[in-house]
C-alpha cells in the first residue's frame, strides 16, 4: 500500500477531512521521528533498524477507525478495518496499539475494549503512538502542554506516567 491508497482506504471508509488532515500531519511528524532517530543511531554506531514505512503508513491509517467511532475503540475498529482490508500485521498492530501511551490488558477491559494489551511494543508502534499523543489536531505540541490535558481530563498519575515514560523513551533515541 502507498500514501495515495491509504488516503484513499480513509475517504472510502468515511473519515472526515479533519481526521485525514491529522492523519496527515501525524505521518510527517513520525517519519521525522523515525528518520531523526535512524540518524542519530548511525552517528552512534549503533544502528536501529526502523520501517520507515511501516511508520508513515501506520501513521497516515491510524486513526482509520474514527470512521466508526471517536471513542476510545477507534483503535480496535480500525484494526478491524486493517484486517478487513488485508493490511500487513505491521500496520494493524500499529493501528490497534496507538491509543494513548498503550492501555494495559488490566485497564482495557474496564474502558470497554476486549481485554487485551494496547502497549506498543515495536519501535514503529511506540514512535506512531508518541507522534499522536504530542499533535494537536494538526499542530505539534510539547510535552509539558501534553502532560497539562492529561491532568485536565483527570487521567491517573500511572496512566500519565505511561505518556512521560513513552516521550523519554523516544526522546532519548533522538538525541
Amino acid at each position: 500500500m502507498n500514501e495515495k491508497e491509504a488516503i484513499a482506504l480513509l475517504i472510502s471508509t468515511g473519515c472526515s477531512p479533519d481526521v485525514i488532515e491529522h492523519c496527515r500531519a501525524v505521518a510527517e511528524y513520525a517519519k521525522k521521528i523515525a528518520l531523526a532517530i535512524s540518524e542519530n543511531a548511525k552517528r552512534k554506531e549503533h544502528p536501529v533498524n526502523i520501517d520507515i514505512d511501516a511508520v508513515f503508513l501506520g501513521a497516515l491509517l491510524h486513526d482509520i477507525g474514527r470512521s466508526k467511532t471517536h471513542g476510545i475503540g477507534h483503535a480496535v475498529a480500525g484494526a478491524k478495518i486493517a484486517v478487513e482490508n488485508g493490511l500487513d500485521d505491521k500496520i494493524i498492530n500499529i493501528i490497534e496499539r496507538h491509543i494513548g501511551a498503550g492501555i494495559p490488558k488490566e485497564e482495557a477491559s474496564g474502558l470497554g475494549l476486549p481485554e487485551k494489551d494496547y502497549l506498543p511494543v515495536t519501535i514503529e508502534e511506540k514512535i506512531v503512538a508518541h507522534a499522536d499523543n504530542l499533535m494537536f489536531g494538526k499542530n505539534i505540541g510539547t510535552v509539558e502542554e501534553l502532560i497539562l490535558n492529561l491532568r485536565r481530563k483527570k487521567l491517573d498519575e500511572r496512566t500519565i506516567k505511561r505518556f512521560i515514560d513513552l516521550n523519554n523513551e523516544i526522546s532519548s533515541m533522538m538525541v
